[in-house]
């Protein structure tokens, strides 16, 4: 089992959490497979999903070590007890929501509430948030990102939404520790295909723009 150290390390270090939406859980694990290939290990599977617990359960279960699986999309405590449960080892939120990241605190798991005014996103941090979700980030793009980190540089960001290969960089440059990927990882025509190979090649796209960046 990953500890909340450890789960933190994963994320920062890779610099990309895959956002899954998926029905199928076969169709799942070979998503997984692929993109730990192309060098992205953080999943993040949203309670949007249909039987996400399930999902989560049967995904933590057959990846062992290999990744490391979180939930998404989580509004209440109680949804976050019942993922870290099933095997979430890290919980991501829309919103800030006190009680979240008290009872993810509880259980030893990273927690990543979102936020998008600079009061916001102190708040977040003070309340105990080992990164915050800067959420929209298709709104707000890199600049935003980096002016925040200019009289907050001490807090973690990980902006989430419309992030792909062309932009993922210029977030990491601006001071992101983190980015949320969805669709422009998650090909759902490769997928639908079952062409693997594809998210693969995205995968090592994005590993490598934020390699770049950082670089």
């Amino acid at each position: 089992m990953a500890t909340r150290e450890s789960t933190l390390r994963e994320i920062k270090e890779t610099g990309v959490v895959a956002v899954i939406r998926m029905s199928d859980p076969k169709k799942l694990q070979h998503v997984v497979q692929a993109i730990r290939e192309g060098g992205v290990s953080c999943i993040e599977i949203t309670m949007t999903t249909p039987k996400a617990l399930q999902m989560i359960e049967k995904t933590a279960d057959a990846i062992g070590d290999n990744s490391v699986i979180g939930v998404g999309s989580v509004l209440d405590p109680e949804t976050a007890r019942a993922a870290i449960l099933a095997g979430a080892e890290y919980v991501v939120c829309p919103t800030l929501n006190r009680d979240v990241i008290e009872m993810s605190r509880r259980y030893g798991k990273v927690v990543i509430p979102g936020a998008m005014t600079p009061t916001e996103i102190l708040t977040a941090w003070q309340a105990g948030a080992d990164v915050v979700k800067v959420f929209p980030a298709t709104s707000l793009g890199p600049q935003y990102i980096k002016d925040i980190k200019g009289p907050l540089p001490q807090i973690e960001l990980s902006p989430t939404g419309g992030v792909d290969a062309n932009t993922i960089g210029a977030f990491i440059k601006a001071g992101a520790s983190a980015v949320a990927v969805g669709s422009a990882l998650l090909n759902k025509q490769a997928i639908a295909d079952e062409k693997y190979e594809v998210l693969t090649d995205l995968a090592k796209q994005l590993t490598e723009e934020v390699r770049k960046a950082r670089a």
